[in-house]
């Protein structure tokens, strides 16, 4: 039905088709009630006689639905700020335990994904609520601690840059020293050297 219309290439906009269940979207009742009406709206007019409106209609009361699940959506991120705030105290936990225990060097730079299934969150959800809360995706998080971490090291011990990439579980020196340079704007050389 969504064929060659509008919204056939709008719906990849709406990301809480990858969310969890336990992600579900909180409403108030009068929330709930509309957005059931403008599904029984859609059910009637699929169970109606067709003709040529039938296919615009439920396409708009379907752009309709998608339109208030993301404001609902996008105001709980705002609104649930008590279990929000819990989730980035979390995130931080779990943050500061895989640089700090053997995670690092046996699995090495830990992904969005694994941070997501410890919090039961899908990794876009996530990221989302992350980046409106902090300012920040669960990447550019995982980057900024090992910038910090990379920092410390730098700053306090006589590593060789490659023995501090290779701790914080990169593969290629290089690809650490360019990364330390996009966030820090200086190599990790002359980071290490403005201490001495």
């Amino acid at each position: 039905m969504l064929w060659n219309t509008h919204l056939a290439k709008k719906i990849r906009q709406y990301e809480y088709f990858d969310y969890k269940a336990n992600e579900a979207l909180h409403v108030s009742d009068a929330e709930e009630h509309l957005l059931i009406d403008i599904m029984q709206n859609i059910a009637r007019e699929y169970e109606a006689r067709t003709d040529i409106f039938s296919q615009d209609v439920i396409i708009a009361q379907l752009e309709l639905l998608f339109t208030y699940a993301e404001r609902f959506y996008q105001r709980q991120f705002i609104t649930r700020k008590v279990s929000n705030h819990q989730i980035i105290s979390r995130m931080e936990e779990l943050l500061n335990d895989y640089f700090k225990g053997d995670e690092l060097q046996i699995k090495g730079m830990p992904s969005v994904s694994y941070f997501a299934d410890a919090l039961h969150l899908s990794p876009n959800y996530l990221s989302r609520l992350l980046k409106t809360l902090t300012g920040q995706s669960t990447k550019d998080l995982i980057i900024s601690k090992v910038v910090d971490i990379a920092k410390e090291k730098l700053s306090t011990t006589d590593l060789t840059i490659n023995e501090i990439a290779y701790a914080l579980g990169f593969d290629h020196p290089q690809s650490f020293s360019k990364m330390f340079k996009s966030k820090a704007n200086l190599s990790p050389v002359s980071f290490r050297r403005s201490f001495n």
